[in-house]
C-alpha cells in the first residue's frame, strides 16, 4: 500500500486507489494512512468524526465506514491477480490490510511507500548533514524533502480536530525543513536565490523571527541595506500590534550589526545552529545570525 498525505490525500493498493469521495469515510482513512501501521484508537477517530458530541450510534457508524474502506480495499487486491475474492497474490486481504485491533484500527502498509515516512528520512538526514557542516548536502536532501509536498497536508479532506492537529505538526516540520534548507543556501552564499522565495516567506508568515532574519541577511548582502532595515522595522512594528511582543535580542543584535556595517564589509556575527531534531519552531531558536561578506 502507498500513501500520500503531504497534499492531497490518496492512498494505493496494487496502484489502485482506496480513498472514497464521502467526507467522513475519508476523513476515518485520513487519520489512519497518517498513523500507518500504528494502531488509531476507536475513540481518535470518533472525536475526529464527531467532535465532543458523537451520536449513540457512533461506534455503529464508524464500523460502516470501515466496512466501505475494506470494500475498496478488496476491490483493489482483487485487481492484483488474487487466488480468492477479496485477497492479494499472497492471500491478504482486506482485514489483512485494514485490521480490528482492540480498541482500534491499523492501517498495514505492507512495506508500501509514504510521502511522510521519505520527508521525515530525508530531513533527518538534511539535519544531519547541517550538523557536520556540509551545506550542499544538506541544502540537496531538503530539498528532496519539501519537493514531497504538493500542498497542506490533508488538503482536499474535511478535517475535524484530530486531523487539524495532524496538519499543524505537519505543517511545522515542513517550515523547519524549509528554514534549515535556506539557512544552507545562505551559508553557501545563495543570498541572491533565495531572495523573491524569502520575500513571499515573510509575508506570509509575518512574525516569523527566523525567516524574517534571513531575510534581512539576504538583502545585506545582496547590497540592500535600507530594504534590510525597513524588513526589521517591519518585524517589530507586526510584532507590537498583533502579539505586544518586542523583538528578540538576536533580531536586536542582527539589526545593530547591518545598521553600523558598510554593504562592502559586513561584521560577522554568530552562526545559526541547525537543530537537532526534526521538528522544532525555528522563531524560538536563541543563536544570532551570521552575516558574511557580500558576494
Amino acid at each position: 500500500m502507498d500513501i500520500d498525505v503531504l497534499g492531497a490525500l490518496d492512498v494505493r493498493e496494487n496502484g489502485v486507489s482506496v480513498a472514497p469521495t464521502a467526507p467522513k469515510p475519508r476523513q476515518v482513512l485520513a487519520l489512519l494512512a497518517v498513523h500507518a501501521d500504528r494502531v488509531v484508537p476507536v475513540a481518535s477517530l470518533i472525536e475526529e468524526l464527531w467532535s465532543a458530541r458523537p451520536p449513540r450510534s457512533a461506534r455503529t457508524t464508524l464500523q460502516t465506514y470501515v466496512l466501505q474502506l475494506r470494500e475498496l480495499i478488496g476491490a483493489a487486491l482483487a485487481r492484483g491477480g488474487a487466488p480468492q475474492p477479496g485477497a492479494g497474490p499472497a492471500g491478504r486481504t482486506a482485514k489483512d490490510v485494514l485490521v480490528t485491533l482492540p480498541g482500534g484500527y491499523l492501517l498495514a502498509t505492507g512495506g508500501g511507500a509514504s510521502d511522510l515516512r521519505e520527508f521525515d528520512r530525508l530531513a533527518g538526514q538534511g539535519y544531519r548533514a547541517m550538523d557536520a557542516g556540509d551545506f550542499a548536502g544538506a541544502s540537496r536532501t531538503l530539498a528532496a524533502a519539501l519537493d514531497l509536498w504538493s500542498g497542506s497536508a490533508f488538503a482536499d479532506v474535511q478535517t475535524g480536530a484530530q486531523l487539524t492537529m495532524e496538519a499543524r505538526r505537519l505543517e511545522e516540520s515542513r517550515l523547519c525543513a524549509l528554514d534549515q534548507r535556506i539557512e544552507a543556501d545562505l551559508r553557501l552564499g545563495r543570498h541572491r536565490e533565495v531572495l523573491a522565495e524569502l520575500t513571499v516567506l515573510t509575508s506570509r508568515y509575518r512574525t516569523h523571527e527566523n525567516l524574517h532574519a534571513q531575510f534581512m541577511i539576504a538583502l545585506h548582502r545582496s547590497g540592500r541595506r535600507g530594504e534590510a532595515l525597513n524588513a526589521y522595522t517591519h518585524l517589530r512594528t507586526t510584532l507590537s500590534r498583533d502579539l505586544g511582543l518586542e523583538p528578540s535580542p538576536r533580531l536586536r543584535r542582527l539589526q545593530h550589526s547591518i545598521l553600523m556595517a558598510t554593504p562592502e564589509t559586513p561584521p560577522a556575527a554568530p552562526a545559526v545552529m541547525a537543530p537537532a531534531v526534526p521538528v522544532r519552531a525555528a522563531h524560538h531558536q536563541d543563536a544570532a545570525p551570521r552575516i558574511a561578506s557580500s558576494r
